[in-house]
């Protein structure tokens, strides 16, 4: 097959979206993929790659624009990969998520849901807490970049600030780039996590050699000067420690539920916090918990929805892989006065089934998995006495296929699915899906 690329436009119509936020268009059956078309757009567009089953094309020019085409709202977007839909207006952004969520439910569950839930939607901008930065000194430009991949994903993109980050750190990427630029080990730190608190912001900054007495202290006087708090990572997760301030106190507070949970810098938490808050209301609202309920939280992580549940349940079980994790969510019951709640480390990949939690008697279960989803759960999991299960979900197609594992090997109903925007002008479908007998 000829694989060679052929300079020559060519014009397309935009028939559907990728899971990535390409347009696919058709000639002669076979699928393209055009970075940064939307669907119902003609436009001009030249070859980038060639597959056997499809080709990748991007824009040069368009013909007929969608209506719901806006202005992006970052000068980065269409070279930074981490935004890819900031061309397509927010309404329109959700529309083609819940639409993506509905055709992988029917697609690869073969289910459909009796009603479909109002979308939960926030700020589309400043709301990630959450991320890790890449880190590159470019030789030929004599500086340092800080921000996220290209949309190719083999360079960094320069950025000079991120509109979707929160401003603690957003507003402060040039700052950091010229920090790093004047230090020793500026060829020595390829990555940077950030985890923004509601009271603190912390950078964590992965070093592949010591750091100088003199690069130490740059990075302290910047985290006095801008007061964050900075870490240090030479080696693997357990080596992070604090280099400024003396304790960095790291937590997100629940109001509604009267919580305040603690996290260290590198832990899983739900990048955006306004969406989450709304996120555990809304997981409760369809669990629909009575005072006199027992309650499993599967994949519980450091207990972000187990310790709001257990405000309302008689008994909650939370169960994660982490060990750290759990132990997060131990001391987070403790410190808030929660002592209807426990906590176990299981790998939830493999049969539990003769593990003491898993031999309860439970009224109601929330799944909350990663990205791979919870087939491996649902195959061995006793369920004949749960009455209402919730889903929350990172990835759709995987929600879809354990939502027909859930529908035909179980006995539930499909009753609700809808979308939540946890990463506005992203192509990334957060969803949640409820099941009954």
């Amino acid at each position: 097959m000829n694989r060679r690329v052929s300079a020559e436009p060519i014009a397309l119509d935009i028939e559907n979206f990728t899971h990535d936020g390409r347009g696919v268009a058709r000639v002669d059956g076979k699928a393209i993929f055009v970075s940064g078309a939307l669907v119902g757009e003609r436009v001009v567009a030249k070859l980038t790659a060639k597959h056997r089953q499809y080709d990748e094309a991007e824009v040069i020019e368009i013909l007929q624009a969608s209506p719901d085409r806006v202005v992006p709202g970052c000068a980065h977007f269409g070279i930074c990969g981490g935004c890819a839909l900031q061309h397509l207006a927010p309404a329109a952004q959700i529309a083609a998520k819940q639409q993506t969520l509905l055709d992988n439910l029917s697609r690869i569950g073969d289910v459909t849901p009796k009603r479909i839930l109002e979308p939960l939607q926030g700020d589309a901008w400043g709301y990630r807490r959450r991320g890790r930065l890449s880190v590159r000194h470019v030789e030929k430009k004599g500086r340092v970049l800080v921000g996220f991949r290209e949309t190719n994903g083999k360079y960094v993109a320069d950025l000079s600030r991120c509109p979707v980050v929160l401003p603690a750190v957003g507003e402060r990427l040039t700052a950091i780039a010229e920090l790093l630029a004047s230090m020793d080990a500026v060829r020595e730190i390829p990555q940077i996590e950030f985890a923004c608190g509601d009271a603190l912001t912390a950078l964590v900054f992965r070093h592949l050699q010591p750091l100088s007495d003199g690069d130490l202290g740059k990075l302290k006087a910047f985290a006095e000067r801008e007061q964050l708090a900075v870490m240090l990572q030479p080696k693997g997760l357990d080596s992070v420690h604090t280099l400024w301030p003396e304790h960095a106190d790291l937590y997100f507070d629940i109001p509604r539920f009267d919580l305040r949970l603690d996290f260290d810098a590198l832990d899983f938490i739900q990048v955006n916090a306004a969406i989450n808050a709304r996120m555990i209301d809304h997981a409760l609202a369809l669990l629909d918990v009575q005072a006199d309920e027992s309650v499993l939280d599967l994949f519980c992580g450091l207990g972000n929805f187990t310790l709001p549940l257990a405000r309302v349940a008689k008994s909650v079980v939370g169960v994660e892989g982490d060990h750290a994790l759990v132990a997060r969510a131990r001391r987070n019951a403790e410190r808030n006065g929660i002592r209807n709640a426990e906590f176990f480390v299981a790998d939830l990949s493999e049969n539990q089934r003769d593990a003491a939690w898993a031999k309860r008697h439970y009224d109601r279960v929330l799944i909350d998995p990663a990205r791979a989803g919870a087939d491996k759960l649902i195959e061995w999991f006793p369920f004949k006495q749960v009455k209402r299960v919730v889903y929350v979900s990172c990835h759709p197609a995987s929600l879809a296929r354990d939502a027909g594992l859930l529908v035909r090997q179980h006995g539930f109903k499909l009753k609700a699915a809808g979308v939540m925007d946890m990463f506005p002008h992203t192509a990334h479908v957060e969803s949640i899906a409820l099941f009954e007998r």
